[in-house]
């Protein structure tokens, strides 16, 4: 028997340990001669021998056809970066581009910077899975923490290779001609506008982005200061100054707290929305810490930090948490009932100081109904002497402030507008389809979506939170990467079937809205409230259902729902190439079906199985 040869040093490759597999090959098989492409053996697709009776020649591919592809990703928030890290790392062959309009990344969380915006759902559930975070510093985290993370997964994965900041979408064209996105792009630090061409389009622009004013007359006659939640002025000094604030949703309850503390402010606040302000978010497991407050303690961050097992079982106790309360959002269960019951005695107990304010905002409608938020020192701050509630309705804004329908005149020196986003809306640059048709004009009546992620009309293009995308309860970052991990299949096929145009069929997109609308009948979602989860009666934009459904029904794509075009006109069994595999042309992992992460491994039987065998599945 002769000796194992002498094997190189090993090189570290992406963080792993590897020998250098040309040396090792070298040195263990010296007389092999590596096959560097398929016509080094003897093999000639171009040869007649392989032409059928039909005249069709094999592709000379291998079987994966990893192909040139190019993908262009709108948006580096939480979606973008996600991409950023997937598609290097899953596929071949992509020129992969990143476009965001702002000068760094985060998204929402890079836009928005008023005083107290923070997470309003456990930071730990708040976080790419794979990237967990043992340094919160709070149970909500503010703001630039946030950006701050995302920020250094970036650097961590490498991401900044692919974006391109202060680059805004000007329009995005398909052209069936070519079967490629025209993409025209202006770069905001030199105005220079150019023309960026793709195979897909991936729109990651996130659902609170584009910002939404107030249309109430008079706005821009005021002559004071104004502002929107998501384009604060960071320079202005609230000090001694006298403050409107109009909204109620979450923005609103983070910033008044915040502007109500700040020195001699004196805080006019129109609230006509009736909201429920729930208790914390994983009160239970606070306690259990022995938090004080929502703030971590360095000794709580340390113990994190050097104990993996505590820190694992601390966030799963908060997913679970999350994902065990999906019945809150069906009418009439015991948990939603029982829900409702807890919010008002905490909310009475928090106002209890002017307890006419409960009645006032107390609402009629089902908790959940609007976007739940535990809002930390919203309702202590409605209570303190230097806040007005105001319930009038606004008639109109003059110069020197708010005019309500009873005829007062509410003076102010700055006006906050705290009115949100245009959420389930198209872009607000022209995105143009088949035969000419803008999103705009297909979403006229309804944002339509099949899973969210696609709608018919737009080859090759698809939508991370889209129309019926968030989620009432559970995490939302698992349903982005549940999503991205579906986008990344769909690629995979395009580029390895050699398909130029891949578009969800209509019939399913129509399948999927009278799916939702049937589910949403019995939700809380559908009593009387106003949302931005609803358009008049119909719910665009939650998922229908909870996360772990999502998770579930982004696990497979069926491929059947979908239309497709080809780069030529093909047999549609070309993809299985020339009858070889990127692993015998390149001399490695010749036997990988015998490694460990591919085995089935057989599972002792249980008394109750009778004696059978269960197999687990195929890992991931």
């Amino acid at each position: 028997m002769s000796a194992v040869p002498n094997l190189p040093e090993p090189i570290h490759q992406n963080g792993t340990l590897e020998h250098d597999l040309d040396a090792v090959l070298d040195q263990a098989l010296p007389k092999t001669k590596r096959i560097d492409s398929p016509t080094q053996a003897g093999f000639s697709t171009a040869s007649s021998n392989n032409a059928s009776s039909t005249g069709f020649k094999l592709h000379d591919t291998v079987i994966e056809n990893q192909r040139p592809l190019k993908v262009i990703v709108v948006g580096a928030g939480y979606s973008g970066i996600y991409h950023g890290i997937r598609i290097p790392e899953r596929l071949r062959n992509v020129d992969l581009t990143i476009y965001d309009k702002n000068a760094g990344v985060g998204g929402t969380w890079f836009e928005n910077r008023y005083p107290g915006c923070a997470c309003d759902i456990p930071s730990h559930s708040y976080q790419y899975s794979f990237n967990p975070n043992p340094n919160w510093s709070s149970m909500y985290s503010p703001a630039p923490e946030i950006q701050a993370y995302l920020a250094s997964t970036v650097k961590k994965y490498s991401v900044d290779r692919f974006i391109k900041l202060q680059h805004e979408i000007k329009s995005c064209n398909w052209d069936a001609n070519t079967s490629k996105w025209k993409v025209k792009v202006k770069k905001l630090d030199t105005d220079e506008e150019f023309e960026d061409t793709s195979d897909v389009l991936i729109m990651a622009r996130g659902g609170l982005n584009h910002i939404a004013w107030p249309q109430i007359d008079g706005l821009r006659s005021f002559k004071g200061e104004i502002m929107h939640s998501a384009a604060w002025n960071q320079d202005y000094d609230f000090t001694d100054k006298r403050i409107g604030v109009i909204g109620s949703g979450s923005s609103a309850i983070q910033i008044i707290p915040s502007l109500q503390r700040l020195p001699k402010t004196q805080l006019s606040c129109f609230i006509r929305s009736r909201t429920w302000i729930s208790p914390p978010f994983g009160q239970a497991i606070q306690d259990e810490l022995g938090m004080d407050g929502f703030t971590f303690s360095e000794e709580q961050r340390k113990k994190f930090q050097s104990d993996p097992d505590h820190f694992h079982a601390f966030r799963m106790k908060l997913e679970e948490g999350g994902n065990e309360i999906h019945a809150l959002t069906i009418k009439g269960t015991e948990m939603q009932k029982g829900a409702q019951k807890h919010f008002e005695e905490n909310m009475k107990q928090r106002l209890a100081k002017k307890p006419e304010i409960y009645e006032w905002i107390k609402p009629d409608f089902a908790p959940g109904c609007r976007r739940l938020t535990p809002g930390p020192g919203f309702l202590e701050a409605l209570v303190e002497d230097n806040v007005s509630f105001i319930r009038d309705r606004i008639a109109r804004i003059d110069d020197e402030g708010i005019v309500t329908e009873d005829g007062k005149l509410h003076s102010i020196d700055v006006l906050v507008c705290a009115t949100g986003f245009h959420t389930g809306a198209p872009p607000p640059f022209p995105v143009t389809g088949i035969d000419g048709v803008e999103l705009t004009q297909h979403w006229d009546q309804r944002a339509t979506s099949y899973l969210s992620l696609a709608t018919d009309g737009f080859p090759n293009l698809f939508m991370m939170l889209g129309p019926n995308s968030a989620i009432g309860s559970g995490s939302l970052t698992m349903m982005i990467e549940s999503v991205g991990d579906y986008v990344i299949k769909c690629i995979r096929k395009i580029q390895k079937e050699n398909i130029s145009s891949m578009v969800v069929k209509s019939s399913r997109v129509a399948d999927f809205l009278a799916y939702s609308d049937a589910y949403f009948k019995n939700t809380v979602f559908m009593d009387e409230c106003k949302s931005w989860y609803r358009k008049g009666d119909i719910v665009t934009g939650l998922w229908p259902g909870s996360t772990l459904h999502c998770i579930e029904a982004l696990r497979s794509p069926r491929w059947e729902d979908f239309e497709y075009g080809y780069a030529e006109e093909v047999n549609q069994m070309a993809w299985l190439g020339n009858g070889w595999s990127t692993n015998q042309l390149e001399g490695r992992d010749l036997a990988f079906y015998l490694m460990p992460q591919f085995q089935q491994v057989p599972v002792s039987p249980l008394p109750e199985d009778n004696g059978e065998f269960k197999i687990r599945a195929w890992s991931q």
